[in-house]
């Protein structure tokens, strides 16, 4: 994200755009990939965005609107993980990829394993004020990868415009994610998005969000928890307990239970008021196993 990026398209507010989105690999993995080709993978050209678009009237401290209309995915996409990255590094330290097939609304993600496509953008900001050029991965005041698997079709985000025009650019949809996205990527696939753009002068100091509820899982659910005074341990703590659950529970390997969690699990701050400390719930639908 850098506001000295030309903007590749100007607009009106209220219009709407149609937009082409690559796959989070930039192009570097498809149906033919290995495991051994996440080896290899270039992070420079991981995570793209398709942008900056640059919106008429927008200044610094109006907000931009992003109504999500559609977002049309592709018929495959791609989970794995990624040595190093990830909430669980030390546990799975070997590469591991899996592709899913998408059709009518389902994934297929493994022998016994449905999923409801849910799809939904992964990354979307506008440019930081400053003349910053900011990573694509960490998120930032002006958005970028929030990963708020509630940016679907039906929803409307707000962000904070830091330079002329706000300079929006989107990518890094999925076909279904899980809150938290434990070991560090979705369902990617490529997709096309289009969305309604348009100019608030009411400000907002971070991304604000308002959904239409079509995200909400419901229905029977395993929840795993992680307690103690450091969030970050409880969340790894949360996680390797369903893992281990949904392993006993399934006969899956270890790292095929962490790419499910991954894409179908809501990590959420159960509880944080009664220090020192908190307590986090990984939440797994149980319909997904049939």
């Amino acid at each position: 994200m850098d506001s000295s990026i030309e903007p590749v398209l100007r607009i009106a507010p209220g219009d709407t755009v149609e937009i082409e989105v690559a796959n989070s690999s930039g192009g570097q993995l498809d149906r033919d990939s290995t495991a051994a080709d996440l080896l290899s993978l270039d992070f420079s050209r991981v995570n793209p965005v398709t942008g900056p678009i640059a919106v008429d009237t927008a200044e610094p401290g109006d907000s931009l609107v992003i109504e999500v209309l559609d977002i049309a995915v592709r018929d495959w996409g791609w989970t794995a993980n990624i040595p190093g990255f990830g909430l669980l590094t030390e546990q799975f330290p070997d590469p591991h990829l899996r592709f899913s097939s998408v059709a009518d609304g389902a994934i297929d993600f493994l022998d016994g394993v449905a999923l409801t496509a849910l799809p939904m953008i992964g990354t979307i900001g506008l440019a930081p004020a400053g003349g910053q050029a900011l990573p694509m991965v960490p998120p930032h005041r002006q958005g970028g990868n929030m990963d708020i698997r509630q940016v679907t079709a039906g929803s409307q985000l707000r962000l904070p415009v830091a330079v002329p025009g706000g300079l929006l650019s989107l990518g890094d949809t999925h076909a279904a994610m899980g809150d938290g996205e434990v070991c560090g990527t979705g369902i990617e696939i490529s997709s096309t998005v289009t969305v309604r753009i348009d100019v608030a002068k009411q400000p907002v100091p971070t991304a604000v969000l308002r959904t239409d509820g079509r995200t909400a899982r419901t229905g029977p659910a395993l929840i795993a928890t992680g307690i103690g005074p450091d969030i970050w341990q409880a969340a790894r703590d949360a996680t390797s307990s369903l893992i281990d659950q949904l392993v006993q529970r399934t006969g899956l390997a270890a790292v095929d239970a962490y790419l499910l969690a991954s894409v179908t699990a809501d990590m959420h701050v159960a509880e944080i008021v009664d220090l020192p400390n908190v307590v986090v719930a990984m939440h797994f639908p149980l319909d997904v196993l049939g």
